[in-house]
């Protein structure tokens, strides 16, 4: 058991290599059954109007803007488990500087990167693969995960030094995403009729947990065979990523797709619904998430 905790069963391969290489045909490890290769959403052709967009601005203004924001939430967690946000207070500029970094980063040579290989034992640091089960149909993306929160969790040993300013971008964002989902707990906690810090409190109060996943989904020579992202539900109680991600399809819910993005939204999602969402693979891609 300890053996497969410390060590992947096979040789780690990036996605990133085998896509540069230029092969026409994909690896047949990474080919899905034909029951979860991408199809087209349902409402496909115009008739989804697609993942619900908030203005989180609103939740400051009058009593009657903040019950209907509240409630225009919990109708899209029970609707959907996924919403758009907008004005949520998290600088666009900041976004753009964690794209870039982390663009970088992913940029880097192959040798630079793998100096912060992860292992199954708890997945920090850059990897390309999830899971220990030796011959598993594997996702076309490599990713780096970290941990933010609690600071006693973090292990600067495997967050980058190359770029330089990865990590002061990195832990700016975070602090400001960790403070956009401490005022959607609240609103969670209201919604359901609890007390307005009940959820916080039993994710760990004052020592709650949040980790970051940055995905990089290379370009797919048969991307009609393949995902970037499987089907899951994500752990912890919020789920929530920046503009600019892959095509993302709510599974959970009928296959429904995001629509029409928004000027520097979020998707949020709450992993206590058990939606399951997946992404294409269709073009390069940056994307990272965070998870409370």
């Amino acid at each position: 058991m300890d053996s497969l905790l410390n060590e992947w069963p096979e040789p780690i391969v990036a996605v990133q290599s085998i896509a540069e290489s230029g092969a026409a045909l994909i690896p047949e490890c990474y080919v899905k059954p034909i029951a979860d290769r991408p199809a087209a959403p349902a409402g496909a052709a115009g008739k989804d109007p697609g993942i619900p967009v908030i203005d989180l601005g609103r939740l400051g203004g009058s009593a009657v803007e903040c019950r209907a924001t509240m409630r225009a939430i919990a109708d899209a967690c029970r609707e959907w488990g996924f919403f758009q946000a907008v004005n949520h207070g998290v600088d666009a500029d900041l976004i753009d500087e964690m794209v870039a970094v982390w663009r970088e980063f992913f940029y880097l040579p192959m040798e630079e990167k793998k100096k912060l290989a992860n292992s199954p034992q708890t997945y920090e640091g850059y990897g390309s693969r999830l899971g220990v089960e030796k011959g598993a149909a594997l996702d076309w993306g490599d990713y780096f995960y970290l941990h933010l929160l609690p600071n006693c969790a973090k292990n600067f040993d495997k967050w980058p030094t190359n770029p330089a300013s990865c990590r002061k971008i990195t832990e700016k964002y975070g602090r400001q995403m960790t403070n956009l989902c401490g005022t959607l707990m609240k609103v969670l906690s209201i919604s359901l009729g609890l007390d307005v810090g009940y959820l916080q409190e039993k994710f760990g109060g004052d020592e709650i947990g949040t980790c970051m996943r940055i995905n990089y989904y290379p370009k797919c020579p048969q991307p009609e065979l393949t995902l970037g992202l499987s089907p899951h539900s994500d752990p912890g109680g919020l789920h929530r990523s920046p503009r600019r991600p892959p095509r993302v399809r709510a599974a959970g819910a009928e296959g429904r797709r995001l629509g029409h993005r928004q000027p520097d939204p979020l998707v949020l999602s709450s992993s206590m619904l058990e939606t399951k969402y997946r992404c294409s693979a269709t073009r390069p891609t940056r994307a990272w998430s965070t998870g409370w």
